[in-house]
């Protein structure tokens, strides 16, 4: 049974209600999850989905919101999860965001109150060709939006609800996710597998509508320690070999006009230096390095090292390390032995009135985490563009599709077991 035209949506009322509240996560922090104030997040959806009629909604003492709607079908249906992220980026202020709603939006710029120097515009942002006669939703130019991802969590609730209050369409079991800290690359450290129990999953963190994407960075973070000659700068003569300086001319030296994320795009990959802290004796960079297999990875961080090790040609009593840490991998690796996944994620997308766009992500989701975690996991479109700046947007019209593809999925899921 198909999805009904004229659903009576509540993922709008749903997604201001989220926008309020301020869950930016904090990478500085050890704790999860990395900002208690998720937790007020948590909290409310936990209230929504017990007033919708699930049980067993609650979450745990990291902030991880979990939930469940039980199959009414009488057939063995896989369980999938639909999974989606409460905080917002850290690289932009979420408090006190105040969401504007722009009806039926004609291509006109876009100017928001709060600060005027803050222009949306069709040539900047080229998916608005598509939203003439939409409701654009913006913040008012002071903060993010935060459609990154409470576009997400409010299309899940929308479609969770819809399915408990219309038993008549048939679903295999329905698993929730809600986690935190995800801008900060932690979003599933603490997640219950075994408690979730879901056989497949999908986050639902993507940008236009249509696109569904089973391909994503992999991903490793670097520390480079440079340990360098300290001494008085009165009397440092030919003594002194400064880390501060030795590491500014390793940043100097980075390609320009490769592997560097101001000069890629599509499959590219990049080396991008993220922070430096320092004295005279010691410097620290951190870097992330970014491509879709783990060969380039590795050939990126011997680019790297190479660079290094010319640099401290030139300062013979000074010393480095590099630090790798591995941060993630491309989920294809996991989703495509498991064809259906995509299979039926681009039939729920087509159901939905929309052409599927199979992408590939430069960067990552909770859904590269899960997979190589035993739970594969593509990511669907929740309608959010322009995320982490203060010219967020995401469209209501986009956000019902959104729902009605969730939907989608849960019913071929269970029409085709």
């Amino acid at each position: 049974m198909s999805v009904p035209e004229n659903i009576t949506y509540t993922v709008l009322e749903r997604f201001l209600r989220y926008t309020a509240i301020d869950t930016q996560s904090d990478p500085s922090s050890p704790s999860c999850p990395s900002t208690e104030k998720q937790k007020d997040l948590a909290k409310i959806l936990v209230s929504e989905l017990l007033e919708i009629g699930l049980e067993d909604a609650h979450y745990d003492e990291n902030g991880y919101v979990y939930a469940t709607i039980p199959s009414n079908s009488g057939k063995s249906v896989p369980v999938i999860c639909f999974c989606s992220h409460m905080d917002t980026s850290p690289d932009c202020s979420g408090t006190n965001v105040k969401a504007l709603i722009h009806r039926n939006y004609q291509g006109q710029d876009i100017i928001l109150p709060d600060d005027e120097n803050q222009v949306l515009k069709m040539r900047d942002h080229p998916d608005l060709k598509s939203q003439i006669g939409n409701d654009i939703i913006t913040a008012s130019g002071k903060t993010l939006l935060g459609a990154d991802n409470k576009a997400g969590l409010a299309e899940i609730m929308d479609a969770a609800h819809f399915l408990v209050s219309h038993p008549k369409h048939k679903h295999g079991t329905i698993k929730i996710l809600f986690t935190p800290d995800e801008e900060i690359g932690r979003g599933v450290d603490k997640a219950d597998l075994k408690k979730l129990n879901a056989d497949f999953a999908y986050t639902v963190d993507g940008e236009t509508a249509g696109s569904i994407e089973n391909e994503t960075f992999s991903a490793d973070g670097i520390k480079l320690i440079i340990n360098g000659v300290s001494s008085h700068p009165g009397f440092a003569k030919g003594k002194m070999e400064s880390a501060i300086k030795i590491a500014s001319q390793i940043i100097a030296c980075l390609p320009k006009e490769k592997l560097s994320p101001e000069s890629t795009e599509g499959k590219d990959g990049f080396i991008h230096p993220v922070s430096i802290l320092g004295t005279v004796e010691q410097a620290m960079v951190e870097f992330i390095i970014r491509d879709f297999t783990s060969i380039a990875l590795r050939s990126h961080e011997r680019i790297l090292d190479v660079i290094v090790q010319e640099v401290l040609a030139e300062y013979p009593n000074s010393t480095y390390q590099l630090i790798v840490e591995k941060q993630y991998r491309n989920m294809k690796e996991v989703v495509d032995q498991h064809p259906k996944l995509m299979e039926l994620g681009v039939k729920a997308i087509e159901r939905a009135g929309l052409l599927p766009k199979i992408q590939s992500i430069r960067g990552g989701t909770d859904g590269s985490r899960l997979s190589f975690m035993g739970l594969p996991c593509p990511n669907i479109f929740a309608g959010e563009h322009a995320f982490h700046g203060k010219q967020e947007w995401v469209s209501v019209q986009d956000m019902q599709k959104a729902v009605q593809t969730i939907l989608n999925l849960a019913l071929l899921w269970e029409e085709e077991s």
